[in-house]
């Protein structure tokens, strides 16, 4: 049968059991061998566990494969180009186990090839051709994922060059009958199991049959006219009776024997009775409590709403906002409605109440009838009976139209109650509204006062620095007259005149420099342009130099704290002026 046939493939799904799933046919490609009953074709499927042996795992299809050369004892296997298109293969059957292994080497032989191929798992059978391909299976599906990766390499035999000793593997997926076989027995397996499994589940969920009803006979006749005594076992038993009398069990035989059973099913009837009085004594004593529940709910009722009342006197009432004034009104009209809902509940239940008062009077007068001639009057009591039933029963058709009724009530004043809850959702929404604005305005105001603190410490820090170069300042000027004092007390001292010419030829230099120089030069910048002249002369010297000739170049100072600066300048056309 052929895997592609469509089918062929929706039959052996159909014996399986499993709906059939469609498969797509392609042709079989060449590489069929009669003596080995083995065909290759179809594609891949995920690989299932990596291998452990030197063949690595097969890489996932998004990451780009990169194979490395593998050693064995007797062969060498060399990758293909990585730039080449990957091997291609054909459509992989069910079960596949067995692999297609074409190109080998001349020389290559079964010792090699397993030697080669074992590393992707265990060999149950090689097959190898007279040509240079062979058939190998293996023991696991996966471990074929793990051979179709070795495609594409070169396999060299040792160290030779020769032809006959050098191949490059195409290994493909091959089609077995025996691995068709083992995946149709697994196949059915599954189904099997599957089918078993879906048996349990509804075995699960299938409602409990009845109990099986046994054959009548005497001896279990006896046994269910003990069981019709035992009040625990009575509605089994009565089931029973009933059962058998149902399939014309009864005849004169068994007659005595079933009006027997009956009678003891009918001495169960003052049972029931008694029963049903002791549960309606219940109802009467809830009803009792409940009655008494509800009229101190009614009496707290009545004091809340004289307390919204005495609330709504001008005496209290002027006092109140406006807001609260509408609260409060709200709340009283609520809780007279409230109030009015009680009421009536409570005013219902007293006439239920009368109305069952006045049918016990009118159901005591044919009993005392009755005890008069009970042999005269057994008729018409039968007769009162019935009538006292029927009432009975209108009287029960009339409380359910009573509470059909009081449903109806309920649900308008849950509507009212609805509209009195959106009216103070509404009102608590514009109150919620009005805050959130007053919240607004206050969260204004506190940036505005952020502001102008911020404004305030700014100011702050600038009069702060203000202060502290205004006391550099004072410090640099009282500096300055000391410095001056000094320089005028040495200047007497020294010796006025010059000590050679190279120092005149300086002080014209510098003199020159200077006017050119309005503004003045520090001692680095004159320094720099004097050593271009002469290399040898350090600024010490000319700052000793200038500081010699006090009316001639004076030093001031600019700036302020770290930017102070010390310039000299030319003077001498000063003091030429004031003489």
């Amino acid at each position: 049968m052929s895997v592609t046939d469509p089918t062929a493939w929706a039959t052996a799904m159909n014996n399986l059991g499993m709906v059939p799933v469609g498969l797509p046919g392609q042709q079989l490609v060449s590489g069929f061998d009669p003596g080995l009953n083995m065909m290759t074709g179809i594609t891949p499927i995920n690989p299932m566990i990596p291998g452990l042996g030197l063949v690595p795992p097969p890489p996932p299809t998004e990451v780009a494969v990169v194979k490395e050369i593998i050693h064995c004892k007797s062969c060498t296997l060399f990758p293909q180009n990585p730039n080449l298109p990957p091997p291609s293969t054909r459509e992989r059957p069910p079960g596949c186990k067995t692999v297609f292994v074409g190109g080998l080497p001349e020389n290559a032989t079964e010792e090699i090839i397993q030697e080669v191929f074992e590393q992707c798992g265990d060999i149950t059978a090689i097959r190898k051709s007279k040509k240079n391909f062979c058939h190998i299976r293996f023991a696991e599906e996966f471990m074929v994922d793990k051979a179709i990766y070795l495609s594409g390499y070169r396999m060299r035999l040792g160290s030779s060059t020769d032809k006959k000793d050098s191949g490059r593997l195409h290994v493909d997926f091959a089609q077995a009958r025996d691995d068709f076989y083992e995946w149709e027995c697994k196949q059915r397996m599954r189904a099997r199991e599957e089918r078993h499994r879906r048996k349990l589940e509804e075995d699960r969920l299938r409602p409990p049959s009845p109990p099986a009803i046994m054959h009548y006979s005497e001896h279990e006749a006896a046994l269910l006219a003990d069981k019709l005594k035992d009040d625990s076992k009575f509605s089994e038993a009565i089931t029973v009776l009933l059962s058998w009398i149902e399939r014309g069990e009864v005849n004169r035989r068994s007659a005595n024997q079933f009006y027997s059973m009956v009678q003891s099913a009918n001495s169960h009837v003052r049972r029931l009775m008694n029963e049903k009085a002791t549960h309606e004594q219940e109802m009467e004593e809830a009803k009792e409590n409940f009655k008494n529940a509800l009229t101190g709910i009614l009496t707290q009722f009545e004091q809340i709403v004289a307390v919204f009342n005495a609330s709504t006197r001008q005496k209290a009432w002027d006092h109140f906002s406006k807001a609260q004034r509408k609260n409060i009104d709200i709340w009283r009209k609520h809780s007279e409605e409230l109030r009015n809902a009680q009421s009536e509940q409570l005013m219902g239940i007293r006439r239920e109440e009368e109305m069952e008062m006045s049918d016990d009077e009118n159901c005591d007068s044919p009993t005392k009838k009755m005890r008069v001639d009970e042999s005269a009057l057994a008729a018409q009591a039968y007769a009162l009976k019935e009538e006292n039933d029927s009432l009975r029963w209108q009287l029960d058709a009339y409380r359910n139209e009573v509470e059909l009724l009081k449903q109806e009530k309920e649900q308008l004043f849950r509507t009212e109650d609805n509209v009195t809850k959106d009216q103070q959702l509404q009102f608590l929404q514009q109150t919620m509204q009005g805050m959130q604005q007053q919240l607004l305005t206050i969260q204004e105001e506190l940036n505005n006062k952020k502001s102008e603190l911020e404004q305030a410490k700014e100011e702050q820090s600038h009069t702060q620095a203000l202060l502290k170069v205004l006391q550099e300042q004072e410090i640099n000027v009282l500096t300055v007259a000391l410095v001056n004092q000094d320089r005028e007390n040495n200047m007497e001292k020294r010796s006025q005149g010059l000590k050679s010419e190279k120092e005149a030829l300086l002080i014209g230099i510098i003199s020159t420099f200077l006017h050119v120089h309005p503004f003045g030069a520090n001692i680095e910048y004159l320094w720099s342009y004097m050593q271009q002249l002469d290399s040898k002369i350090s600024a010490n010297e000319i700052e000793m130099l200038l500081m010699r000739l006090p009316r001639m170049f004076k030093q001031e100072f600019t700036g302020v704290g770290a930017t102070l600066e010390k310039r000299w300048k030319l003077c001498a056309f000063e003091g030429i002026k004031t003489t």
